[in-house]
């Protein structure tokens, strides 16, 4: 248990020491337990989050603006829009000022090649500590989410398999955020992992680079796979989502073409059969039903996926708890 991580921000968990990680895992379990029986737990009482959205959201906000009221404090919702970004506000401005009124700045800024550098820059100006909400690159708290329900589901992790896969949707071209997320945690928790993708969807080189490096720290496998249904077999959870062509083109158009190719790519029941028979389903949601996921198996026994859209809201809690207490 590691107390030192008040000020701290989170921007992606390859940034904070396995120590840190298990803390907020152990903190988040805990805040999980007193939310369950009904034990007032306002840690931050009267501290403000402020969260700037530069794209939209469903979990992301809700989770994070009923975690600051659990904790007794208040989360101030600001869409980019309405603010004075577009006339002139820059990231230095945005981490000086919201940092002198809250105690607090979360940030989902996801435009390519823009996101993690625009929160980086806010939080080298700020006073309080930044939250990445998603980025272009990384989505810290959808993965410890993850993780929590991965623990919730089979106890202790290491020696399982993950499967993270891309699946098929038309969209858009969704944020790569996600799997580089989850490929650089799940190692150090002693998962192998499976990534799966069509070639036109690799992940930044150097990112998985670092995942490869987590794996053989930890011991354990980290295969790279390009067919879906080799990657579903034996495994024991199928996390298959969309994400862009984004390491290969950032037309629009031509990404749609390249989704095209794949239409395939669907997690239906009989790919879920190849699975282990404990396994279970994961997606961050939304989902394109029936596009990526077929609805008998997001709607079935084997998916958990509401478990991980509540356990955004105790994970976050943990994390801001923490960090802003």
């Amino acid at each position: 248990m590691q107390t030192h991580l008040r000020g701290r921000d989170l921007i992606t968990l390859q940034e904070w020491t396995k120590d840190e990680l298990d803390t907020l895992v152990d903190v988040a379990f805990e805040l999980k337990r007193q939310r369950a029986l009904g034990v007032a737990h306002p840690y931050l009482r009267d501290k403000v989050l402020a969260m700037l959205f530069f794209f939209s959201s469903t979990r992301t906000r809700a989770s994070f603006e009923a975690g600051m009221a659990q904790l007794g404090g208040h989360a101030q919702f600001i869409e980019s829009r309405s603010t004075q970004i577009a006339h002139g506000d820059t990231a230095k401005e945005i981490g000086e000022i919201l940092g002198r009124y809250n105690d607090g700045i979360a940030i989902r800024q996801v435009d390519w090649e823009v996101g993690n550098a625009y929160i980086r820059d806010v939080a080298d100006a700020s006073r309080v500590p930044v939250l990445n909400m998603q980025d272009d690159l990384f989505h810290p708290h959808q993965a410890l989410a993850d993780l929590l329900t991965i623990i919730e589901r089979f106890g202790d992790p290491r020696g399982r398999t993950v499967t993270v896969s891309w699946a098929y949707a038309a969209s858009y071209q969704k944020p790569i955020s996600v799997p580089q997320s989850l490929m650089l945690l799940l190692p150090r928790y002693g998962v192998n992992v499976r990534l799966v993708h069509p070639p036109e969807f690799a992940l930044l080189p150097d990112l998985v680079e670092q995942a490869q490096d987590n794996a053989r720290r930890a011991r354990v496998g980290f295969e790279i796979m390009d067919d879906f249904e080799a990657g579903c077999r034996d495994t024991d959870v199928v996390y298959a989502k969309s994400w862009g062509a984004l390491t290969t083109t950032t037309d629009a158009e031509e990404g749609a073409r390249i989704i095209a190719r794949y239409a395939d790519w669907i997690t239906d029941e009989r790919r879920m059969a190849m699975a282990n028979d404990d396994a279970i389903y994961m997606h961050p949601l939304p989902a394109d039903r029936n596009v990526e996921v077929a609805d008998a198996v997001i709607d079935g026994v084997r998916s958990v996926v509401y478990d991980q859209a509540e356990n955004r809201l105790h994970g976050q809690k943990a994390v801001m708890a923490l960090t802003m207490g």
